[in-house]
């Protein structure tokens, strides 16, 4: 418990006692709260500030800002909305509107208002990458990949821009360029587990084997959850050929996150992978005890069954797969295609 934290609230209702149509004493409040992390309060007090002086703009985007993080986006867009009504020049109304359509995935409403931001405040890097994320959930790369070189034409260090430019560059297989940028953000920053990973596992694919695995050995080492470490290491191993490595790191990962699907499913491909198909079954059974209503695993269990000449298993996990998501294209051909030859093969015999 932060003592003098509590000694700052406790004056600073004192002081709104004393003068309760004092806008000022509840933004202090409200902040002391919020370094508190007690939103609730932050909320009630905000609340209690338009209850006396509705027009508050600041009250107005920190109560849209509050339900924005309780992912009530309706009343988050109201607040805004009123906002922007009492000042309709203010670029942050204008960027926090359009975080709540890119959170409806609504593109175009997003775009509108994010740059109805930048024509107010044309030198903020975090609108640029706000774009950039949003061509990049809407798989248009190249787009993001020119916003976030804004972004860092304005801010060369930004962190977020230089993470998720990297991204960019890796889902569109530039990878040397990427592994500039993550090597940028680790020099910048030398204990974040996450861009280690992101290092090996571009270095993976650019065939660097020991500095690939150089960088899994660091974000091992480093404060947080290894879960990711262990798969990401892992597959690497597979990528080259060291199977049995990749066996031992996956079941660190299970033995470390049981509840997690993720590891039990790799380590099953890869035992399919080298024709151990009873070990495979076995980990997409344990998987579906885990997580039991997945499609993804009903499938991949009936591929299984499929490989070890069990058609009739194979069909009944298809169908399985298919009854959790009925609008899967992909499973529901794997389904006809394999029912049909079953059919075919009954018919002949």
């Amino acid at each position: 418990m932060d003592i003098n934290l509590d000694k700052q609230i406790n004056d600073a209702i004192m002081e709104m006692a004393k003068n309760p149509q004092n806008a000022e004493g509840y933004h202090k409040l409200a902040d002391l709260y919020l370094q508190q992390e007690n939103y609730d309060k932050v909320m009630s007090v905000l609340e209690s500030l338009l209850a006396i002086h509705p027009n508050d703009l600041s009250a107005l985007i920190g109560m849209g800002t509050m339900w924005f993080y309780e992912r009530d986006f309706r009343k988050s867009l109201s607040y805004y909305n009123k906002a922007l009504e009492i000042n309709p020049k203010n670029y942050l109304i204008y960027y926090n509107i359009g975080n709540v359509f890119a959170e409806w995935k609504n593109f175009p409403k997003a775009l509108f208002y994010y740059n109805r931001a930048i024509d107010l405040n044309s030198t903020n890097p975090e609108i640029y990458n706000a774009i950039a994320l949003l061509y990049a959930d809407n798989e248009e790369y190249i787009e993001s990949k020119a916003y976030y070189e804004k972004a860092l034409s304005l801010d060369p260090e930004n962190l977020t821009a230089l993470i998720d430019m990297g991204n960019v560059c890796f889902k569109i297989f530039d990878y040397q360029t990427a592994l500039e940028l993550y090597k940028k953000v680790f020099v910048l920053n030398p204990d974040n587990k996450v861009v280690a990973i992101c290092i090996g596992n571009t270095l993976t694919l650019m065939k660097e084997r020991e500095q690939a695995y150089n960088y899994f050995e660091k974000a091992l080492k480093m404060e947080g959850d290894n879960y990711k470490a262990y798969i990401c290491y892992a597959i690497a191993l597979s990528e080259f050929k060291e199977y049995n490595m990749a066996e031992a790191m996956y079941k660190k990962a299970i033995e470390l996150n049981p509840k997690e699907k993720n590891a039990y499913l790799l380590l099953a491909n890869l035992y399919t992978n080298y024709n151990r198909i009873d070990l495979a079954m076995d980990l997409y059974k344990e998987a579906l005890r885990v997580v039991p209503n997945d499609a993804e695993t009903y499938m991949l269990l009936g591929n299984a069954h499929y490989l070890d000449g069990d058609i009739q298993k194979a069909i009944a996990s298809y169908r399985s797969s298919i009854d959790i998501e009925p609008e899967n294209d992909e499973h529901r051909l794997v389904y006809i295609q394999v029912l049909d030859e079953y059919i075919k093969q009954k018919t002949e015999n």
